[in-house]
């Protein structure tokens, strides 16, 4: 293979692992929702939002079908959703959500990459007070008054609504999701995301270039697991 040709095929492997990566996590909230709520996207709210953003990247009707058939129960492939939480190269905490229908395969693969890293895992529960589970929602800000929507979406119970690049991120307690779905149902308005996410509550700043570059290793072989569905860290950003 020339090197012309080694670059492009370096470039659609990229782009492939990428796909895979969002597909994977789309199917995953997909099977989520209908779990939670039942296969009906018209009574059921967070699988409506699952559905758009399976439609969105394309992900193939055939893979979203056995995603709803596996929340209810249908297909027989025995998943289970676990985690796993560990220490990276520098002492940076890492969280790792996972469905998988082997756990001896999965446990095994995620303790060699974080051995291959400088890093070990851990215990469960061993990261509890460096992450909080919060409710996370994604809006976009077209046609919506900000002032009004953050005094709706705070009496709902959220703690934070920020607008970023025409979204809204609206973060509040676990506890809070259903409280915050009601209302912007009730405000006619449709997330583009839904869910409820590992947020730090502490960070590491990581100074050392070699220790960077362990941890970008470690949690690309993470992503790129096809067990593993989100990788959360507390990495300082440092960036202005």
């Amino acid at each position: 293979m020339g090197r012309k040709s080694a670059k492009i095929a370096a470039k659609k492997g990229a782009a492939d692992k990428a796909k895979s990566q969002i597909y994977t996590k789309a199917l995953h909230d997909v099977a989520l929702a209908a779990k939670s709520g039942g296969g009906d996207p018209d009574t059921n709210f967070l699988l409506r939002i699952a559905l758009d953003r399976c439609k969105k990247f394309n992900v193939p009707k055939d893979n979203v079908d056995r995603a709803i058939k596996r929340g209810l129960g249908g297909d027989g492939e025995g998943y289970q959703d676990v985690t796993y939480e560990g220490y990276g190269a520098g002492g940076v905490a890492v969280f790792v959500e996972t469905s998988t229908n082997n756990i001896t395969r999965t446990v095994a693969n995620v303790r060699s990459y974080f051995n291959k890293c400088g890093g070990s895992l851990g215990k469960d529960g061993s990261l509890q007070f460096i992450f909080d589970r919060k409710a996370v929602f994604t809006v976009p800000t077209e046609g919506i008054d900000e002032d009004e929507f953050t005094l709706e979406l705070i009496d709902a119970g959220a703690e934070d609504i920020e607008a970023i690049d025409g979204l809204f991120e609206v973060t509040g307690p676990m506890e809070s999701f259903g409280s915050i779905q009601n209302k912007l149902e009730e405000l006619q308005t449709k997330p583009e995301e839904a869910g409820l996410q590992r947020i730090p509550t502490t960070f590491k700043e990581v100074n050392d270039d070699e220790v960077m570059a362990q941890l970008e290793k470690l949690i690309d072989m993470l992503e790129s697991d096809e067990d593993v569905v989100t990788v959360y860290h507390n990495i300082e950003d440092t960036e202005e």
